[in-house]
């Protein structure tokens, strides 16, 4: 009986594909690890900036909407920074450990935004308070509010006494953020 012949076609790797295959993408993830993390931090920045641009805007139009004065109050706490909206006085309203606001008298507030401080940015404010008026929705005093990153870069919204924001980045440090 004449043997007959099989086909001698591989399916699959054998272990010697099979670890260059995973070296070169253990390669390839270290050296984009890196790069992805720095994005990440970016990525984080530029949220807690937009965020905090939005809220500032929201505080001037609140503050018409409501026909009376509305603040935005900056707090550091043991936990983090609380940036606290609210009506009244500048002491009316505070912010404990865990950033739950804590209102007096008439005072109400209005949105808090907790930044924990393991969160990876800082929310500092060159004044405890601004109070937007509801005539005009300008604001007294004009700041500025900065919003820094683990790595310490920064955007800043400077505030006008019109009550208008403007960002930027100092140096031009973030890229798409107009410098300072």
């Amino acid at each position: 009986m004449q043997g007959k012949s099989f086909p001698t076609t591989q399916r699959g790797l054998t272990l010697i594909e099979a670890c260059a295959t995973l070296a070169i993408v253990s390669i390839l993830a270290g050296t984009a690890l890196p790069s992805f993390d720095s994005m990440l931090k970016t990525r984080r920045l530029e949220g807690k900036a937009a965020e905090m641009a939005i809220d500032l805007r929201y505080v001037r139009s609140e503050a018409v909407a409501r026909n009376e004065g509305v603040r935005v109050s900056f707090h550091n706490t043991a936990g983090g920074t609380c940036t606290l909206i609210h009506t009244g006085a500048t002491t009316d309203c505070s912010c404990d450990n865990s950033g739950v606001a804590q209102c007096t008298g008439a005072a109400v507030a209005l949105k808090t935004l907790f930044n924990a401080a393991a969160s990876g940015t800082s929310i500092q404010a060159n004044v405890a308070s601004m109070r937007f008026d509801q005539n005009n929705g300008t604001v007294t005093p004009a700041a500025t509010v900065r919003v820094v990153g683990a790595d310490g870069r920064a955007i800043h919204h400077v505030v006008n006494i019109m009550g208008r924001v403007r960002s930027c980045s100092p140096g031009g440090a973030v890229r798409g953020v107009v410098a300072c």
